[in-house]
Formats: C-alpha cells, structure tokens, sequence
C-alpha cells in the first residue's frame, strides 16, 4: 500500500525556517521524480518543487515555483526513501499544508502529481508563518 506521510510542520515567525519530511512507503522512489505540493485555506493546490531521480540521471534536477525560488530547496534520499524541503525566510503567505508525492517529471510543465498508481495524497503537514 502507498503511504506518504508528511511532516517537520510547525508555527514559526516571518524570516524562520523549518525543514519538513516526507517519507514514502509502499514503493521505492529512487525510480521516480518526485515534488512537494501546498494548499493555503480557501486556495487550489499548488506545485512548490520538484525533483529528478538517479534513474534517468536527473537526480539533481530541480524546479522552483516563482514564489518559492531561493528561499526553499527540494532534496531526497533514496535510500532512506524520504523526500526533504528546506523551507528558509519563511512568510506570512507561504502558511499552507504540505504535501509530496511522485510526479510525472521534475521541469515547470511537468511538476506535476501521476494520478495512478501512486496512491493518494498523505494528511500533510501543516505549515504557519505569522507574527
């Protein structure tokens, strides 16, 4: 069974960072790219990152949204078959839950979620910015 489960969330201050988990079961990621999504209350969900895999040697490949792009950093460990986001500078507006899963590519047209097979979005983990 396919299992993500989220977490590293937590209430921080503007300008704080917080680094969050994700660790996936039920397959091995190392053959697949893989991103962090976000959904802010009352918003659609939103592409964050995404990130290559060893498999097609892409592994350090990586995509930023706009609003994220130097302040946060996508990573994995396959081995541990966990995927990372260091969020730094955090803001007000980056207040969202959080999710990861496989996508279909690791580039801005293709950062996004591979509806089958892969199970279904984890709970989250809830992310607050505020002063």
């Amino acid at each position: 069974q396919v299992q993500y489960v989220e977490y590293g969330g937590g209430s921080v201050q503007p300008g704080g960072s917080l680094r969050l988990s994700c660790v996936v079961s039920g397959f091995r990621i190392q053959y697949y790219n893989v991103g962090w999504f976000r959904q802010a209350p009352g918003k659609p969900r939103e592409e964050v990152s995404c990130i290559g895999n060893s498999e097609d040697n892409t592994e350090r490949m990586t995509y930023y949204d706009d609003a994220v792009r130097g302040r946060f950093t996508i990573s994995r460990d396959d081995a541990k078959n966990t995927v990372f986001l260091q969020m730094n500078t955090l803001k007000p507006e980056d207040t969202a839950v959080y999710y990861c899963t496989v996508t279909h590519g690791w580039s801005k047209q293709q950062c996004r979620r591979r509806e089958y097979g892969f199970g279904s979005w984890g709970q989250g983990t809830q992310v607050t910015v505020s002063s």
